[in-house]
């Protein structure tokens, strides 16, 4: 039922890593010291089946999407317009004050490109990220919210000086990490040791690793190159691998072998924060694990070219490697795993764990 005279927030989602933020600021907005804000959630669907969904909404505490889109799968294209199509319904029918927009994926581009078209204002919470890689989708989605938010909520410094370089600096705010408020706040009420027990696992004695982007998920060679590089260490470490449906989509097309690693199914937000803050070394493609693992200050390997989470590599905390070459992600994988985190210098780079808070704060300051 609709609050009277309420600021009216309507928040659009619709992937796993923007359940994890959404969680944070939705958690504050829905407390009794907020009572005159309305927060209507919007699930677009682009995550649908229930480990990659339905399991988040419960284990977080998200309010239950009072729309689900349903848009599934599909092209970029496609995905994109028809999240547009049904969400401008949505928006007709709610009158919102403010869309706000997580991260970088095709439902936060809708979500967008809708708000821009109507009598309400737009917030992106993650601006100002930037792989400076033309023609990546995520980049493609980022570089176009931040251009038609009216409210720029930036994790990093780095973010903020992006931003102003490209002239949108005036509506730029740092507020710190939001997935840096639900590291902190799950990770003091998770018992890990009681999690990795129930997968055979003690503390230092396995390496976590994901794939999953489709520049890795979708190139034979890449994929092939990856696979075979873990287990080429798996004889070092155990390596415990939550396996994708995409990623195993595609090494069940391509006959890649999985020998000697540890596959799981894809796990809640909360089993991977305990499996992360045990883990001895993290190997991941994922934008929000390699941030997660530096919260944690584990060691990590990202496979790609480049990262927008750069301040993750200073000290060698991060350590990109190209998927390209076999040799160099092994030889990556060995050093960093014994690497002397005892003595690497650690910088707290993603605020102070109350960025929902400052989001809030400042949208009623700018409604």
């Amino acid at each position: 039922m609709s609050k009277s005279n309420a600021l009216k927030i309507l928040t659009v989602i619709g992937a796993r890593p923007q359940f994890v933020k959404s969680s944070t600021v939705s958690r504050i907005l829905n407390s009794k010291k907020f009572d005159d804000i309305e927060e209507v959630v919007v699930h677009t669907g682009q995550h649908y089946d229930d480990n990659m969904s339905g399991l988040f909404f419960r284990e977080l505490g998200i309010p239950t999407p009072l729309y689900n889109l349903n848009v599934g799968s599909g092209s970029h294209a496609q995905q994109t317009g028809l999240i547009m199509t049904k969400l401008e319904s949505v928006v007709e029918i709610e009158s919102p004050d403010l869309i706000l927009v997580y991260g970088d994926t095709n439902s936060t581009l809708a979500g967008a490109l809708v708000a821009a078209k109507k009598p309400c204002k737009l917030a992106h919470v993650e601006a100002g990220l930037r792989s400076f890689r033309k023609g990546m989708p995520e980049e493609v989605n980022r570089v176009v919210t931040d251009s038609i938010s009216d409210i720029l909520f930036c994790p990093t410094v780095t973010a903020i000086n992006n931003l102003v370089l490209e002239g949108r600096g005036d509506n730029a705010l740092l507020v710190g990490d939001v997935m840096y408020d639900s590291y902190v706040y799950y990770s003091n009420k998770m018992n890990s040791d009681e999690v990795l027990s129930g997968f055979g696992l003690q503390h230092d004695n396995y390496l976590l690793a994901t794939i999953h982007r489709a520049e890795n998920t979708d190139n034979p060679k890449y994929l092939y190159n990856i696979f075979s590089s873990l287990q080429s260490i798996s004889t070092d470490m155990r390596i415990v691998l939550p396996l994708h449906p995409r990623t195993k989509k595609m090494v069940e097309k391509l006959a890649i072998s999985l020998n000697g690693i540890s596959i799981i199914d894809p796990v809640s937000y909360q089993t991977m924060i305990s499996l992360l803050n045990g883990a001895s070394l993290v190997i991941t493609d994922s934008g929000g694990l390699q941030k997660e693992a530096y919260f944690a200050r584990v060691p990590c390997v990202t496979i790609r070219d480049e990262t927008e989470w750069v301040e993750t590599l200073e000290n060698g905390w991060n350590r990109l490697v190209s998927p390209n070459n076999k040799d160099n992600i092994v030889a990556s994988l060995k050093s960093t795993l014994h690497m002397d985190i005892a003595n690497s210098p650690y910088l707290e780079n993603y605020g102070t764990g109350d960025a929902a808070q400052q989001i809030i704060d400042s949208i009623l300051e700018r409604m």
